[in-house]
């Protein structure tokens, strides 16, 4: 039994996955927070295409 106290691997490998899941976190929650000022930015452009193709035409 005592080799089985002293093997910390089991140790590391969850330290890791737990760095590896606070990244995740972190990384969702960035890609959220842009994700929305992006959308509105897109929208804004697709408002100004659809506008644009309904200005009358231009007089020669």
């Amino acid at each position: 039994m005592p080799k089985f106290f002293q093997n910390e691997s089991g140790a590391t490998a969850l330290e890791y996955g737990l760095i590896a899941a606070l990244i995740a976190v972190a990384i969702i929650g960035a890609v959220s927070a842009v994700g929305g000022s992006v959308s509105t930015t897109f929208d804004e452009i697709s408002d100004e295409i659809d506008s644009a193709g309904t200005a009358p035409p231009a007089t020669e």
